[in-house]
């Protein structure tokens, strides 16, 4: 059974980047894309997927946002956080949130090591 993943991000070209890399891993497909914090939670509770990857920036509701409402619906699900900020305070503010991995959005193969990581440590 694959693994099911929702992208969140409010910029289509980047969703579409996300989704082009990770589908080619073996073994994940996209589940589905929300546009926005708030849809990120409405598919992250319809769709249940294995994993959800948040933006940071996002109308409606921010990432942090997203995951906390998320998080409170399904504590055990994991979340990754796509920034383009990159700092401690970040990184603190996402972990309270309930996100387990914050990420650089411009590196697409720490993407898909940083979900490969997540996923092992959350089978453990």
């Amino acid at each position: 059974m694959p693994t099911r993943i929702l992208i969140a991000d409010d910029d289509a070209p980047i969703r579409g980047l996300v989704r082009r890399i990770l589908e080619e891993h073996p073994g994940w497909e996209v589940c589905g894309e929300a546009i926005d914090g708030q849809d990120a939670i409405s598919k992250s509770l319809a769709l249940a997927p294995d994993i959800v990857v948040l933006d940071l920036a996002m109308p409606e509701k921010n990432g942090l946002q997203a995951a906390r409402e998320i998080a409170q619906a399904s504590p055990q699900l994991p979340m990754v956080l796509l920034t383009v900020e990159d700092s401690t305070d970040l990184t603190l503010a996402a972990e309270e949130a309930g996100i387990r991995l914050t990420i650089c959005k411009d590196n697409g193969t720490e993407v898909v090591q940083g979900i490969e990581w997540l996923l092992r440590e959350s089978r453990l």
